[in-house]
């Protein structure tokens, strides 16, 4: 009898592991897109250095909308108001990281004390913040927001959120992610590369979406494993992912099917080839934290240092780590440093700097730039108990080659119902994604003329590069 869709893509995932597959499979349009080896072909050397001009971006996205809020603190004369603001949520003055960017408008900063190291990358210049980012259809004022002109549709809404962050076209439908589109426009610097550019350490994203580069998932510890229980190519096990591995290279006439098969063999090709030259890597001296986004950030280090061997000059990774939609319990009644938020903050900052240590032992730290993002930003007044759903939101930028110590864009006036208030602290961004985006992209090798095919909304915001980097 023969297997329904549905059974027959069940029984295939039981079987091979979905991490790598599930999200090819939300492309079947870029078919070709996953590179397999020939069948008996020998694996790369994993001898060769890291090529001269690689290059590569990480994205890690805080899942939920990061309190930003708390991760940066007015100081001196400002912080009386924030603390009355901010209520139950505000962070004790003893205790912040105080910063002195480059640039001021008159106003001082402190950073949240579970950000330790990312305030010594941002003191010796390899990290910089960007603030108050967010989608936006076009640059908005207060009274453009009170009459509903030019808004990004569902604000607010997680999922629409993470989605117009992850694309940048906040009017239009979502078909691609910036992170696919950059990808596309400088892919033909790969030359033959044995694996996808587009990588993913935590399952299908809407951001490395493109047209003809697929995105390939794979998991913390390496390529989706298809066979278990015995390191050795025998055993029931290997026999049946023998007969998986013929039944996906055979011809079918459903075209549905034929396109699962397709994919998957290819998926379990380039999972091997990934894991047999990952085998041969060398190990790092530094030392990650056994977090989920250490594990997900040591990964891409490797990653990173097989990349000649896998004929790849140019990457995208995507990391992401959830847990930020804290509406409650967001600080310790008692001890408001510490608590579930200075716990995903301290994650972040220890993961982040062991990333750069690594990019250093490595040779690449200036050819490696790491960012964050998140759905949104969230209310500077507290509901009692934590923060709710916002719009503009601060974010890091690490790297060799980012001008660090320093704050781009425009700080919010942090006043409820102020002029940049669209109720309960809830930022009007003053600098969109596409300006963020389009500042990374430059710097990746995306050309002028083709800026506007990465960020087709880019004409219409007034600083296509914020100068970072």
């Amino acid at each position: 009898m023969n297997p329904t869709r549905r059974q027959f893509i069940g029984q295939c995932c039981a079987a091979v592991g979905t991490t790598g597959i599930l999200s090819t499979l939300a492309q079947l349009r870029a078919t070709a897109a996953v590179t397999s080896i020939p069948s008996g072909a020998s694996p790369p050397s994993t001898a060769a250095a890291v090529p001269a001009d690689y290059k590569a971006l990480v994205c890690i996205f805080l899942n939920g909308g990061n309190d930003a809020n708390n991760l940066i603190i007015p100081t001196g004369s400002a912080y009386n108001a924030y603390a009355s603001q901010r209520g139950l949520l505000a962070l004790p003055s003893s205790n912040l990281l105080s910063v002195s960017p480059k640039t001021t408008d008159g106003r001082t900063w402190a950073l949240h004390p579970g950000v330790v190291e990312l305030r010594t990358l941002f003191d010796s210049g390899r990290a910089a913040l960007v603030a108050n980012v967010g989608t936006l259809v076009r640059p908005t004022t207060k009274t453009q927001y009170q009459a509903g002109i030019n808004l990004p549709p569902q604000l607010f809404s997680h999922n629409d959120q993470q989605v117009q962050w992850q694309s940048s076209v906040s009017d239009q439908p979502f078909t691609t992610g910036w992170g696919g589109r950059m990808a596309d426009l400088v892919d033909a610097l790969n030359s033959n590369p044995q694996v996808s550019m587009s990588i993913s350490l935590n399952g299908f994203n809407n951001f490395e979406v493109g047209r003809n580069v697929a995105q390939y998932s794979i998991n913390p510890t390496g390529g989706a494993i298809v066979f278990t229980g015995s390191t050795a190519r025998s055993g029931n096990d290997f026999a049946r992912y023998t007969a998986q591995r013929d039944l996906f290279a055979g011809s079918n006439p459903n075209l549905f099917a034929a396109a699962f098969g397709t994919l998957t063999k290819d998926a379990i090709a380039s999972s091997e080839l990934l894991n047999t030259t990952l085998a041969g890597a060398t190990a790092f001296q530094t030392v990650f934290p056994a977090s989920n986004l250490g594990n997900q950030l040591r990964m891409i280090a490797r990653l990173m240092s097989v990349s000649s061997s896998l004929n790849v000059k140019r990457q995208i990774f995507f990391a992401r780590l959830g847990g930020w939609d804290l509406h409650a319990d967001q600080v310790d009644d008692v001890d408001r440093t510490i608590g579930a938020h200075a716990n995903l903050l301290s994650q972040i900052s220890r993961a982040i700097s062991a990333f750069y240590d690594a990019t250093v032992e490595l040779g690449v730290a200036e050819q490696v730039t790491t960012f964050t993002a998140s759905d949104f930003g969230r209310t500077y007044s507290s509901n009692g108990d934590g923060s709710d759903h916002g719009w503009g939101n601060h974010q890091f930028v690490v790297g060799g080659a980012v001008k660090g110590g320093d704050i781009y864009g425009r700080m919010p006036d942090l006043t409820i119902s102020g002029a940049d208030d669209t109720g309960r602290g809830r930022w009007i961004p003053t600098t969109s994604v596409d300006e963020f985006g389009a500042t990374l992209a430059a710097w990746f090798g995306v050309t002028p003329t083709n800026l506007p095919l990465a960020f087709p909304n880019i004409g219409r915001f007034a600083k296509p590069n914020l100068g970072f980097l």
